[in-house]
């Protein structure tokens, strides 16, 4: 399970089970476990700083690499 945080302000964001290896790149929304401080508006998905962290593709979140760091472990399955 990776905790998902904001690079600007250090905020967690969500728990993410993350399976198989490689770049957080998506994150699909029946894979996020608890929501701490993030929100949807207008499509993006916003920290409570103002920073956008990803954007709203229907079944995931396209990520924006630069906008959050992760920490936990990945399953291989």
């Amino acid at each position: 399970m990776l905790t998902i945080k904001c690079s600007g302000c250090k905020q967690k964001l969500f728990k993410y089970h993350k399976i198989g290896p490689g770049q957080v790149l998506r994150c699909h929304k029946d894979r996020i476990g608890r929501r701490f401080e993030v929100r949807v508006m207008e499509g993006k998905l916003l920290c409570s700083c103002g920073r956008v962290i990803g954007r709203d593709k229907g079944r995931y979140y396209s990520m924006d690499k630069n906008a959050f760091t992760y920490s936990g472990t990945k399953s291989s399955k």
